[in-house]
């Protein structure tokens, strides 16, 4: 099985971002971590605070931009950065829950702002291998 990662790639002024999995929802886990590495430094995260979270999408692509949406909203409105996610799927809902901590600019190196998840480039598959990817690009 696949071993669970995240990374970025280029895409002209925006971020990609790849989250890599066993498993769907271990992929859209690493995807969210993609997400907030682009903001700040992940090493520097304590999963200190639970925050639940929902999203439902029409298929894998759209409930894809929803979670990270969904990610950058609860980060945003508690100014909080995360470091760990869980997620479940049932059916076109996904439940999960993000630890993490309040933002502290003392502490939190930021990088790039992101401002929301797009369609552009978004992808949800499984390779022959098994292994499961979960891309798209964020709007900077």
């Amino acid at each position: 099985m696949a071993e669970a990662r995240w990374e970025h790639f280029a895409h002209g002024a925006d971020i990609g971002v790849r989250g890599l999995g066993p498993n769907r929802e271990a992929a859209f886990e690493q995807a969210a971590l993609a997400l907030v590495a682009a903001a700040v430094d992940l090493r520097e995260v304590k999963p200190e605070v639970r925050v639940e979270m929902h999203c439902t999408g029409t298929d894998d692509e759209l409930l894809l931009v929803q979670w990270l949406n969904a990610v950058l909203y609860e980060m945003a409105t508690r100014h909080m950065v995360f470091g760990r996610f869980k997620l479940e799927r049932s059916g076109p809902m996904l439940k999960g829950c993000a630890w993490g901590e309040p933002l502290n600019r003392m502490r939190h190196q930021l990088g790039t702002e992101v401002k929301g998840a797009t369609l552009t480039g978004i992808s949800v598959r499984q390779e022959p291998s098994g292994c499961w990817i979960a891309e798209t690009v964020v709007d900077v």
